[in-house]
C-alpha cells in the first residue's frame, strides 16, 4: 500500500493525478457526497440548534467501506475535493465518516488539473475551512426546511406530489411574471421611415433613418407627400474614431449563457461538458465567480497571442470581480494550455473548449478600432432631417478571435459602410418608405437568460443554476419549447418618382425559439406560495439568504443563529397557512355550455388542467370533462376553445362499413376503426383530420402490419412476426423467442415446431401481488374481468 491516499471527487480526476503524483501515492475517488441528510426528522433537529442527521448514502457504503480500509494503512490521507463549499464539505464528511486522525490528514485544493498545479497543492496543504463548512450546512439544512415543510402544504392545498425551493419557486416566478406581462402587453405602434439614396454617379445604396417616429398613418402620409419634390442634400458629416473591448473571462453563468447563444446548449449540458473537460486536464475549475486570471495564465496568454497574431494584437488586462459576493473561486474559465487551440474527440467537448479558448484568449487582446461616420442630411421642404450612419474596421483586434453573443431580439439592422460623401453633395433618392412597426414586450426567458437574471438579483450562485433549471422543468412547472408565431398585418407608404405607393403586408410574429413557459400547475402554485409566503418568494429576500451564506463563509455571522432568526416567522407561517387557507384549483367560470344549459369551467384537476360541464351543486347528472389541449392556458382559454374540447370522440365517417372513430386516450389521439387501434400523429389536429386522412392512417397501418407478418397460423392464433431484433412468436398478448438456428428461415417453421417452442418457454411466475388481488376480487374474474386495479385515467 502506498504512504499516501489522495481522495478526489471523480474517477475520471483520479486517473490523471495519480500519474502526475507517482508510486509514492495512490490515488481514489469518493464519487461526490459520501453522506447526506436523513429522512429522519426531515434530518435536522430543529429543536437541538438545528442539529444535522447525517447518513452514508446506500450507494455509497461499499465506497466508503474501501476508503476506511485505504486510509488506515496509509501514513498520510490527502483530501483534494473541489474548491468550492460543497468541496469544502465533502472533506469535512469523508474526514468525520472515515474518522481521519487530523496529524495525519491535510486538506489541497488546486483549480487546474496539471502536474504543476497538484505539485504545489501537495507543497501548500492546509486544514479544512470549518467556515466554508458551515455555510454549505447553513444552505444545505435551510434548503431542506423549506422544502420539506412547503410541499406538504402544497399537497394539501393545490395537488400532490408538488415540491417547492427557496430558489426553484423564485426562478419559477420569474416565468410565470413575465408571462403575464406579455400576455398583458398592448402593442401600440408607430411608423419609421427609412430612405435610400445613391450619390451622383455612385451606384451603391445606403440608407438614411428619421429619428423620429410618427404616432399615425395620416403622419406619416403627411410627411411623405412633403417630400415628393424636395432635394436631398448633406448638411453635415462627422467622423470618428470608436473602439469596443473585449469581454472578460467567462465565469459559470457568463459560459452557460454563450454556449446557450452560440452553441445552442442547455444550462446543464454546458455544465456537464465543462466537468468533462475540466477532469480531462483542459481547463479550470468551472464552477467559479470570479473573472480574473492568473499571473502564469496572463504569461501564457501572452506567449501564445505574440506568437499567433503578432505584438500590436496584444493588450494585458486584469479584470476584477464586480460582485462583491462571489465566493471561494480564485480565477476565471480558462484553457489550462492557451497554446492547444482546439482538442481531439466528441463534438460537444470540442466546441466548448474552443469557446472557452476564444474568450479567454480575446480578453487579453487589443480593442477593435472603427471609424464612425454620421451624416446628416437635409430635406429642402421642411426642418427635419435624415441620418445615414456607417462604421469601417480599422483594426480588427480582440475580433480576430472572438465576438460575445446577445440576448437583444431587435432586428434593427447595425450600421453599414456608407460611399464617399462630402458636405454639399446633392443625393439622389430612390425610395422613402414609412413602415408600421408594433412595440415588443420584453422577450420570454430562455435557459440562458435565465440565468442572467438570477444573477443580476444574486440569487442562487455558480452551483446551482443549472440544477434549480432542470428541476423547475423535471417537475412540470415549466416547459422548455418552441412555437409558432401568428400572422399579423402591417402597413407600408413608398415614396418612388414623386408617387406614393400604398401597400398591405404580412409579418408572422411572436414565434418563440427554445424558450421558457409556465405551465398552469407552476402558476398555481406560484401564486398560492406569492399570496401565503411572500417572504420565501421575495427577490430581494431570497438575495439576502445568499448575502448571509457569503457572511458565514467568511467566519462573521454564525450559522445556526442565521437558521434561528429565520425559522420561527417561517414555521409559523406554514402552520397558519395549512389550517386557515382554502385549496386551490384555479377554477374559472368560462359561461354556459349552450347544449345542455349546464355551466362549463375550467380548473386544475388531480391529473391536470381540465375543462368541465355540470357538476355544481344540485346536479345529479355525472360532468363531462375534456383535457385541455397543448399550449392552452386556465387563465387564458376561452369559452369556443374549451367548447371545443368536447368534440370527441367524433365521427369522422364510414369505411367498409365500419365508424371510423377520433378519440383521445392515454398514449395520445388515434382512430378507432373496427376495433382496430390506429394512432394519429403528433403533427395532425385529432379535431380537424378528415375521413380520407383517417383511411389513410389504417392503410398505412395495414400495411406495416403486412410487412411485419412472416407466417400465419390462424387455428391456433400464433404468428410468426418481424421484430425489431429479429423474428418471434406471437400468441396472444405473448411473445416468445425463436432459437437462433431457425432465426434465418422461420417462414419454413412448421406448426409442430412453433407449438414445441411455446411449450418449451419458461413461464412467467405469477406475483404475490397478482394472487393477492385476484383472492381479494373473485367477482370480477367471474364477469371475464382482469383482476386488477383499473388504469383509465380519471379527470376528477
Amino acid at each position: 500500500m502506498a504512504k499516501n491516499l489522495v481522495i478526489v471527487e471523480s474517477p475520471a480526476k483520479a486517473k490523471t493525478i495519480e500519474g502526475f503524483l507517482g508510486k509514492d501515492f495512490t490515488v481514489k475517488s469518493c464519487f461526490g457526497h459520501i453522506r447526506d441528510l436523513s429522512k429522519e426528522q426531515n434530518g435536522v433537529m430543529i429543536e437541538k440548534n438545528f442539529t444535522p442527521i447525517y447518513e452514508v448514502s446506500s450507494d455509497k457504503k461499499q465506497v466508503v467501506s474501501e476508503l476506511k480500509k485505504l486510509a488506515k494503512e496509509a501514513d498520510t490521507v490527502w483530501l483534494a475535493s473541489d474548491e468550492d463549499r460543497e468541496g469544502e464539505a465533502i472533506s469535512w464528511h469523508l474526514a468525520e465518516v472515515l474518522k481521519l486522525d487530523k496529524n495525519k490528514t491535510k486538506r489541497i485544493v488546486f483549480h487546474e488539473i496539471t502536474k504543476p498545479a497538484i505539485l504545489k497543492a501537495i507543497e501548500n496543504p492546509r486544514d479544512i475551512n470549518q467556515n466554508l463548512v458551515d455555510a454549505q450546512q447553513a444552505r444545505r439544512i435551510l434548503d431542506r426546511i423549506v422544502g420539506f415543510e412547503l410541499s406538504p402544504v402544497l399537497w394539501k392545498k393545490v395537488r400532490p406530489s408538488l415540491s417547492a425551493g427557496r430558489v426553484q419557486s423564485v426562478a419559477v416566478r420569474l416565468i410565470v411574471e413575465r408571462d403575464r406581462e406579455i400576455l398583458d402587453f398592448k402593442a401600440g405602434y408607430s411608423y419609421r421611415v427609412v430612405a435610400e439614396f445613391t450619390n451622383g454617379g455612385d451606384k451603391k445604396v445606403f440608407k438614411a433613418e428619421l429619428p423620429e417616429r410618427f404616432k399615425t398613418r395620416d403622419e406619416a402620409q403627411a410627411f411623405l407627400e412633403k417630400c415628393k419634390a424636395a432635394k436631398f442634400d448633406i448638411k453635415s458629416i462627422e467622423t470618428r474614431p470608436t473602439k469596443r473591448s473585449p469581454a472578460a473571462p467567462f465565469t459559470t453563468s457568463t459560459l452557460q449563457q454563450e454556449a446557450s447563444r452560440k452553441l445552442g446548449f442547455s444550462v446543464s449540458q454546458t455544465m456537464r461538458v465543462a466537468q468533462k473537460l475540466y477532469e480531462s486536464g483542459l481547463i479550470t475549475y468551472m464552477r467559479t465567480d470570479s473573472v480574473n486570471l492568473s499571473d502564469t495564465a496572463l504569461s501564457a496568454s501572452k506567449n501564445e497571442i505574440l506568437s499567433a497574431y503578432g505584438d500590436n494584437f496584444l493588450n494585458t488586462r486584469k479584470y476584477k470581480t464586480k460582485n462583491s459576493g462571489a465566493q471561494e473561486a480564485h480565477e476565471a474559465i480558462r484553457p489550462t494550455y492557451f497554446n492547444k487551440h482546439t482538442i481531439d474527440g466528441e463534438n460537444t467537448d470540442r466546441k466548448l473548449y474552443e469557446l472557452i479558448w476564444k474568450r479567454a484568449i480575446a480578453s487579453q487582446m487589443s480593442d477593435a478600432q472603427f471609424e464612425k461616420t454620421t451624416v446628416h442630411i437635409g430635406i429642402s421642404t421642411t426642418n427635419q432631417t435624415l441620418v445615414a450612419q456607417g462604421e469601417v474596421l480599422k483594426f480588427e483586434g480582440f475580433l480576430k478571435v472572438y465576438l460575445e453573443g446577445t440576448d437583444d431580439e431587435d432586428d434593427d439592422e447595425a450600421a453599414g459602410t456608407l460611399p464617399v460623401l462630402k458636405n454639399g453633395d446633392v443625393l439622389n433618392l430612390q425610395e422613402l418608405t414609412a413602415t408600421q412597426r408594433f412595440a415588443r414586450p420584453a422577450p420570454r426567458y430562455t435557459e440562458a437568460s435565465l440565468v442572467k437574471k438570477l444573477e443580476e438579483l444574486g440569487i442562487g450562485r455558480p452551483s446551482t443554476y443549472a440544477p434549480t433549471i432542470s428541476t423547475v422543468q423535471k417537475r412540470g412547472y415549466i416547459i422548455k419549447e418552441d412555437r409558432d408565431g401568428v400572422e399579423r398585418t402591417f402597413d407600408v407608404l413608398t415614396l418612388v418618382n414623386n408617387q406614393i405607393k400604398q401597400e398591405t403586408k404580412t409579418e408572422i410574429t411572436g414565434a418563440e425559439r427554445k424558450k421558457l413557459f409556465p405551465n398552469d400547475i407552476g402558476i398555481l402554485v406560484t401564486d398560492f406560495l406569492i399570496e401565503h409566503f411572500d417572504g420565501i418568494m421575495d427577490y430581494k429576500f431570497t438575495a439576502t439568504v445568499e448575502e448571509e451564506f457569503d457572511k458565514i463563509a467568511q467566519g462573521l455571522e454564525e450559522w445556526t443563529k442565521m437558521l434561528g432568526t429565520f425559522y420561527t416567522p417561517f414555521h409559523k407561517t406554514v402552520e397558519q397557512t395549512t389550517t386557515e387557507s382554502e385549496r386551490v384549483t384555479g377554477e374559472r367560470e368560462l359561461g354556459v355550455d349552450p347544449k345542455t344549459g349546464k355551466p362549463l369551467i375550467v380548473r386544475m384537476s388531480r391529473y391536470g388542467p381540465v375543462a368541465q360541464i355540470g357538476g355544481g351543486e344540485g346536479d345529479e347528472e355525472k360532468p363531462q370533462y375534456a383535457n385541455l389541449r397543448k399550449g392552452q392556458m386556465l387563465e387564458t382559454i376561452t369559452i369556443e376553445e374549451a367548447l371545443e374540447l368536447f368534440r370527441l370522440p367524433r365521427i369522422t365517417g364510414e369505411y367498409e362499413g365500419k365508424d371510423m372513430k377520433v378519440q383521445i386516450g392515454r398514449f395520445g389521439p388515434y382512430v378507432l376503426h373496427n376495433s382496430k387501434f390506429i394512432s394519429i400523429p403528433k403533427t395532425e389536429d385529432p379535431y380537424t383530420i378528415t375521413a380520407e386522412r383517417c383511411i389513410e392512417l389504417i392503410e398505412a397501418k395495414r400495411k406495416a402490419d403486412a410487412e411485419k407478418l412472416i407466417k400465419n397460423f390462424p387455428d391456433e392464433e400464433i404468428q410468426i412476426l418481424k421484430g425489431r431484433w429479429g423474428p418471434y412468436l406471437a400468441k396472444g398478448k405473448e411473445n416468445f423467442k425463436i432459437p437462433k438456428d431457425k432465426q434465418n428461415n422461420p417462414q419454413d417453421m412448421s406448426l409442430e415446431e412453433v407449438l414445441a417452442i411455446i411449450d418449451a418457454a419458461p413461464k412467467t411466475p405469477v406475483k404475490a401481488a397478482a394472487n393477492k388481488k385476484a383472492t381479494a376480487k373473485p367477482a370480477a374474474k367471474k364477469r371475464g374481468k382482469k383482476a386488477t386495479t383499473s388504469t383509465k385515467k380519471k379527470t376528477k
